[in-house]
């Protein structure tokens, strides 16, 4: 049994992959999004010609196999463009939350990621998963969705946040926040309070959904081919994911406003991860 969150990441599988972007015709500034929303991870990535393929397609490649394919439009549209407000103040609804194939499959690849200012884009990669895991919670509608804040206010003071865990708790999943106990518990949705003053409270980031025992485990599993099936994004539904996957989002706040980080899709994994929070944290 882990005896910490940080003894996670010595359990994760750390591929070697790397993100190829094949015929690229879009101008340097959007190659530079995508460099800077991956520059903490130990992902390489690189431009690369191919006749007769489509333009600006970038691939998620393991051991010179092409294992996921999203198109560059896909990637802007679902998170190089987004600003992180947009999820505080709830302008991004949870149903309309993606995550492009090529980004569902760094699956356990660990992550340095910095906030703002030293980084616009780095620490929303883990804000974009947070918000994948909470809308295939949603959808499923029953399980068990744990998530720490650090502070509790934040649950009061970003609304858009506030409404997420409003409505995931409204559907029948058992929700449990974690934080330091900076507000009134009146003052949060109608979910379980957990609160500390402990590192796992004042320096963790997880985001951790088990659905119920009996249900589908094949969330983050490869299709027979060895390859993530591409529909276009991780959002909760289709043949990549789906409700009752597992999922979890797991961060260590090493330093002010930096994270070592990883998400996984293993139900194994998920299930030990949150048994670990409910009897330790």
């Amino acid at each position: 049994m882990a005896d910490s969150l940080r003894a996670f990441f010595g359990e994760i599988g750390a591929p070697d992959r790397s993100l190829v972007v094949l015929n690229r015709s879009s101008p340097d500034p959007v190659r530079n999004l995508l460099d800077a929303l991956l520059e903490g991870g130990s992902v390489s990535i690189r431009d690369e010609e191919v006749p007769d393929g489509d333009a600006d397609v970038v691939a998620l490649v393991e051991d010179g196999e092409v294992i996921a394919q999203s198109t560059l439009d896909k990637l802007l549209e679902s998170v190089l463009l987004i600003n992180s407000d947009l999820y505080k103040t709830g302008t991004i609804d949870l149903r309309d939350v993606e995550l492009p194939a090529v980004l569902c499959g760094l699956d356990e690849v660990p992550f340095r990621v910095r906030g703002y200012p030293v980084s616009h884009k780095e620490k929303l990669l883990l804000i974009v998963i947070s918000r994948v895991i909470e809308r295939v919670a949603s959808e499923t509608g029953s399980g068990t969705l744990r998530s720490s804040f650090q502070q509790l206010s934040r649950l009061r003071d970003e609304r858009g946040t506030y409404d997420v865990y409003e409505a995931i708790a409204r559907t029948g999943v058992d929700v449990h926040v974690y934080g330091v106990g900076d507000i009134d518990p009146s003052a949060t949705p109608p979910v379980t309070v957990h609160t500390g003053s402990s590192h796992p409270y004042r320096r963790s980031w997880f985001v951790v959904f088990t659905p119920p025992d009996g249900s589908d485990a094949g969330g983050g599993e490869r299709s027979e081919t060895g390859a993530y099936s591409e529909t276009g994004a991780y959002s909760g539904t289709g043949e990549r994911s789906g409700s009752g996957d597992h999922a979890a989002l797991v961060a260590i706040e090493d330093e002010p406003n930096v994270w070592d980080g990883f998400w996984t899709f293993r139900p194994e994994l998920v299930e030990r991860i949150d048994r670990y929070i409910a009897e330790h944290v």
